[in-house]
């Protein structure tokens, strides 16, 4: 098992990206990136609040080109949930083509990871030997909705709500070896299992732009998680959702030789990778998991090494019924401890 992790742009006079993916290079199979200031799962890298950092493109072919002398695969993330009305455009269809030909003479593009049927028509059409990918943010979690986009799609990330169903992995495992797919996991997602909020939240995340520049309802949190979170009775919820700690990483080993960290825009890359690298982790576990939610457990944080030992059999054979058990409400209080203990 490598890992796939999330490029981010350095500041600059700061140290590159390439230096901490150099630092775990052998244990690393690929780097996903978006494309300046094309909509994606995450915000721009290019332009924030009208100001455009000129230097941007310039840095990252060069942090590309550095890339590709490591002999990592490189995956073009065109992953907004919303296109607006340019959704099933020619106009989307030329700017997906443009960017593509530009990164395949530069450096040469092994995958195409899309939310977007027209993108993933596009690339299929035109470049028949970049590798499409359904992103998470599809939420395909069966052999029917897989099959059903067979065409267009070359490999799947797994809906992440089925990170702790392990028997169900293994169906869509043996589904996709038949069909001659590829599966994916996301191990470090914070959010919420089943989150009722997650298409309006990526539907904010690709509007960002208009977003911050716009005058928004005053004393609202739009996010189903954070207001979850603020009252106690509420915790346990962080318990049943959608994370594998370092230490249990290994038990996907014979379902995923690729598993992706969500290092996109997480404040510490390093200790994200080389948690799960190690497979081990000793501190507060909210600071691997984007969203990290630390701020909302406050002065509490969830110590890793806390855990009983039989949390992964518990959470991954049990029916995931939490509204009638109490297992996760018992972790907490044993994993859940002021910040000075």
């Amino acid at each position: 098992m490598r890992f796939a992790v999330g490029y981010q742009l350095a500041e600059r006079g700061e140290p590159s990206f390439v230096e901490l993916v150099r630092e775990f290079r052998e244990h690393l199979a690929e780097v996903y990136f978006p494309w300046l200031d094309q909509a994606s799962g995450r915000a721009a890298l290019a332009t924030r609040r009208g100001y455009t950092d000129w230097t941007a493109q310039e840095r990252l072919e060069d942090d590309l080109l550095a890339l590709r002398e490591l002999g990592l695969g490189l995956d073009l993330l065109f992953n907004s949930n919303c296109y607006g009305g340019l959704a099933v455009s020619e106009h989307l269809q030329h700017q997906v083509i443009s960017v593509v030909e530009h990164l395949q003479e530069l450096v040469g593009l092994e995958t195409v990871t899309t939310t977007s049927l027209a993108v993933a028509r596009t690339v299929k059409r035109h470049f028949r030997e970049v590798a499409v990918r359904a992103s998470v943010n599809m939420r395909l979690g069966t052999v029917q909705a897989m099959a059903a986009v067979a065409g267009l799609f070359d490999g799947y990330y797994v809906q992440r709500d089925y990170n702790r169903s392990l028997d169900h992995l293994a169906d869509l495992k043996s589904w996709a070896d038949g069909a001659g797919k590829r599966l994916y996991l996301l191990a470090n997602s914070g959010c919420l299992r089943f989150c009722p909020g997650q298409s309006f939240h990526d539907n904010l995340v690709a509007h960002e732009r208009e977003v911050d520049e716009t005058k928004n309802i005053p004393d609202w949190t739009p996010y189903v998680c954070w207001n979850l979170f603020k009252e106690r009775a509420n915790w346990p919820a962080v318990l049943q959702s959608t994370w594998i700690r370092p230490e249990d990483i290994g038990h996907y080993e014979p379902l995923f030789e690729v598993v992706k960290l969500a290092t996109r825009m997480h404040a510490r890359p390093r200790a994200v990778i080389r948690a799960y690298v190690e497979r081990c982790f000793r501190g507060n576990l909210l600071d691997l998991f984007e969203p990290g939610y630390a701020p909302a457990f406050a002065p509490y944080v969830m110590h890793n090494a806390r855990f009983p030992a039989d949390w992964f059999e518990q959470t991954t054979r049990c029916d995931k019924q939490c509204h009638r058990c109490d297992y996760c409400a018992g972790v907490l209080e044993q994993v859940m401890v002021p910040m000075e203990a």
